[in-house]
């Protein structure tokens, strides 16, 4: 089969390394790709909302499967009309990634299949937020409505904390239209899980549970980001505990989308809290989980690519999919000024060091330049990995590799997998 890869981030990068390992794969394609995608795959120079130069490309190479990572292109319609060219895409269609386009209209459909959620406001005013931050005791949770990279979720401990996040998504329009609404939930309390499955409509398969480090500090301190770290699988929730919670969260939701008219076909990722009553949906993602992909399919067991075929084609059932009992961890390099204002340019040395360690695999996540020639390009940088016949063992093999990474600024957390850090992952 020949495949494009759609994106240029650490979880495409680690797409292209499960589908080259793939015995159905006969050329490997990645638009607009990175660097370290670069061993992998032909780079094509062609932007990830490009719908017409990307249905011109893969005509041109005759390309058997599209994958769309990011969730940018995903809502504005790119499958869509990929496969409107005639081309076979692993990608939800634009009305389905609304659940990761909007979060109001996730709320909608969660209350309305009967999926544990957070008690929510919407509000396009400050009037009218300051009163549901009032109602709410002032612990609450402010969410801008459409995408904002995972920058828009504000989880504030007083109402002062509440309407400053407020203004700074309607009034400051810091994350511009996406924050032009926000959404405000009753903050919850517990360790989160990441639960993604992949989806061909009617069938559901849920892949390894995971756990990812959103805030940029050690102990979950400082500002949200997209992730900072990942951890897969999670100490106390057993393996089985997977389908329970597919059955749960996922299955009534894609009916619910189905009974709406919608089809979901492609990866539906469930950011979860676990909290005292039981697991609670924080969010919807469209997607494959970044940097949750990064720990989930080192240790997937299977064909990757002939489950991504198959769930395009609305065959999931014919498709086995399992995890190896090994343990995964990924400690995610950021850039200097990440995330408020990265700083790009710098060059990035001991990366041939690093991925020379047993165990690890180094994703590249916002860099440019060449194989032999990387610099920072993005806030969220190289994803370095490491696994390990437990969380320890993949905990060391992880930060050894980025200890061998160096560029100006360099940001990492150093408490990925310690169960001090899981035991402070809050909502956020």
């Amino acid at each position: 089969m020949r495949v494009l890869i759609v994106g240029s981030g650490g979880r495409e990068h680690a797409l292209a390394w499960a589908i080259a390992r793939s015995p159905l794969l006969t050329e490997l394609h990645a638009a607009p790709g990175n660097p370290g995608m670069a061993e992998l795959a032909t780079i094509h120079d062609v932007g990830v909302m490009d719908s017409e130069g990307l249905s011109e490309l893969a005509h041109r190479l005759e390309i058997d499967l599209a994958v769309v990572g990011p969730e940018a292109p995903l809502v504005a319609g790119v499958g869509d009309r990929l496969r409107a060219a005639g081309v076979t895409c692993f990608a939800p269609s634009a009305d389905a990634a609304m659940i990761e386009g909007s979060k109001e209209f996730a709320k909608q459909v969660m209350n309305a299949a009967g999926v544990p959620t957070a008690h929510h406001e919407s509000c396009d005013t400050i009037a009218a937020a300051q009163a549901a931050i009032a109602a709410m005791s002032g612990r609450v949770v402010v969410k801008a409505d459409g995408l904002a990279a995972g920058k828009g979720v504000f989880v504030c401990s007083s109402a002062y904390e509440a309407e400053a996040a407020v203004r700074a998504c309607l009034t400051d329009r810091r994350f511009g239209g996406a924050g032009s609404r926000v959404v405000i939930e009753e903050r919850l309390e517990g360790p989160e899980v990441s639960l993604l499955a992949l989806c061909d409509g009617d069938h559901v398969r849920p892949l390894a549970p995971a756990r990812d480090y959103k805030r940029i500090g050690d102990g979950d301190r400082g500002p949200n980001t997209g992730g900072m770290g990942c951890v897969s699988p999670l100490p106390g929730l057993p393996a089985e505990a997977a389908e329970a919670l597919v059955e749960q969260i996922h299955r009534p939701v894609i009916a619910e989308l189905r009974r709406r008219g919608i089809t979901f076909q492609g990866c539906l990722y469930a950011g979860l809290m676990m909290t005292e009553q039981g697991p609670s949906v924080l969010e919807f993602n469209a997607r494959f989980g970044d940097p949750e992909t990064q720990v989930i399919l080192p240790r997937l067991e299977g064909d990757l690519l002939e489950a991504l075929h198959a769930t395009a084609e609305g065959r999931l059932a014919d498709v086995e999919l399992r995890s190896s009992p090994q343990a995964c961890l990924t400690v995610v390099l950021a850039a200097a000024g990440y995330p408020e204002a990265p700083e790009q340019g710098a060059a990035i040395g001991g990366l041939a060091r690093a991925a020379d360690h047993p165990g690890v695999v180094v994703f590249h996540a916002g860099t440019g330049g060449s194989p032999g020639a990387v610099h920072v390009a993005g806030g969220r940088v190289l994803n370095v990995t490491g696994v390990g016949d437990d969380l320890d063992q993949a905990r060391d093999r992880a930060y050894a590799a980025a200890a061998e990474i160096s560029f100006d600024g360099m940001q990492m957390r150093t408490d990925i997998g310690l169960e001090a850090g899981v035991a402070a992952h809050r909502h956020g």
